[in-house]
């Protein structure tokens, strides 16, 4: 098995991506199992903000780490949240995904189904080392649009407000394996996958 680290303390993005990479005889260690710290996120775009993920946890523990920035990029709020998804709404922890959900749905209360159109985006990068000079960076997008209100259990972030038409419901009534093989994070997945079988 090959040891990589996650630069992510995201429970949520943890269960997924191991789902995934599993299959690939890669285990996925989270950082904070190793004492690493969570960065300071001061990039502006999904790209940016991976790669400083990315290399933090790289420095930290000196294994290869794979980092994961993603976030619902709303239309009608000029793609906000955008990289400031998960904390959208200031707070951390349990509440957040309450608060954040809250405060996506009191923004867009006086806008139209037909103007309601988001997507999330996701970016994986994968480092070798902390000076690796040519990071793989995969992507993935989602195309939905956002609910009037909260609907389904599963999943995590803004997944109970995400409609997905492929499947007419939110991304919250969705399995982890239906979710995982349409999803941004699983497209992006994927992607990390098939550069990796061409790499090594």
């Amino acid at each position: 098995m090959r040891k990589v680290v996650l630069a992510s303390g995201n429970a949520g993005k943890l269960v997924e991506l191991q789902a995934i990479l599993e299959q690939k005889e890669i285990q996925l260690i989270p950082q904070s199992e190793l004492g690493v710290s969570d960065a300071d996120e001061t990039g502006l775009s999904f790209v940016e903000n991976a790669l400083i993920k990315a290399r933090h946890a790289c420095l930290a523990t000196g294994l290869p780490a794979i980092a994961d920035d993603s976030g619902i990029e709303v239309d009608a709020l000029n793609g906000e949240p955008g990289i400031y998804s998960a904390r959208y709404a200031g707070s951390h922890g349990a509440a957040a995904d309450k608060d954040n959900n809250a405060k996506l749905l009191n923004e867009l209360a006086d806008v139209a189904e037909a103007d309601r159109s988001a997507r999330f985006q996701c970016v994986i990068a994968y480092l070798r080392h902390d000076k690796d000079p040519m990071p793989l960076i995969c992507q993935g997008t989602w195309e939905g649009r956002i609910l009037f209100s909260a609907d389904g259990e599963n999943g995590f972030g803004y997944d109970p407000l995400f409609y997905v038409p492929t499947h007419g419901c939110a991304s919250a009534k969705l399995d982890a394996k239906t979710k995982n093989s349409i999803s941004h994070r699983g497209q992006a997945l994927t992607q990390l996958l098939q550069c990796w079988n061409s790499h090594h």
